[in-house]
Parts: C-alpha cells; structure tokens; sequence
C-alpha cells in the first residue's frame, strides 16, 4: 500500500441496486484538488474552457440518456455537485386468468 494516498471508506449502500429510480447525489473532484474547471472573481464562478465543456456535458446528459434528469448542478473550481434524477419507465405486467 502506498501511504501517499488517503484510503476512504466506500460510501455506497451495502446491496443496494444504484440503478434503481430515485435521487443521486454524486460529486466529482480532481486529481490533487487543481483547479481544472475555472477559478472564483468577485465571488462568482467563471468556467475556463475545461469547465465550460463540462457545463455542457452535463446540460447534454438527459438527451443522451434518456432516463436520466439533471435535477440541479454546481461546478466550482475543482469538485461538480450533480442531483441526478433517475426515472425508467416500470413495466407492468398483466396476471393471468
């Protein structure tokens, strides 16, 4: 094991099925915390070209995959907070006679 590296406990649901419907929290950081996505002016986020591609990545999810709902994001500096929404249709199945 290398002790550079900060090992963290999983924080996933033991059996839990992460593709059921539902809401998920997901946040994404870079590597060593840099600033790839833009820096803070005056209290507000401005996106480099980096961040600006991931603005659109992210506003082009839910045409890509048609199942899944931005609900709400933020990108700062060098972390993404998304709120994913994910909704498949339930196939209901008729009982026989």
């Amino acid at each position: 094991m290398n002790n550079n590296y900060f090992v963290r406990k999983n924080p996933r649901l033991k059996d839990y099925d992460y593709s059921l419907n539902g809401y998920y929290f997901i946040t994404i950081c870079t590597i060593n915390k840099k600033h790839l996505f833009g820096h803070i002016i005056d209290s507000k986020m401005k996106l480099n070209s980096i961040g600006k591609q991931a603005y659109i990545s992210l506003k082009n999810i839910p045409k890509i995959y048609v199942t899944i709902k931005i609900d709400k994001f933020v990108i700062m500096p060098n972390h993404i907070h998304i709120i994913i929404i994910i909704k498949k249709k339930q196939k209901f199945q008729c009982k026989e006679l």
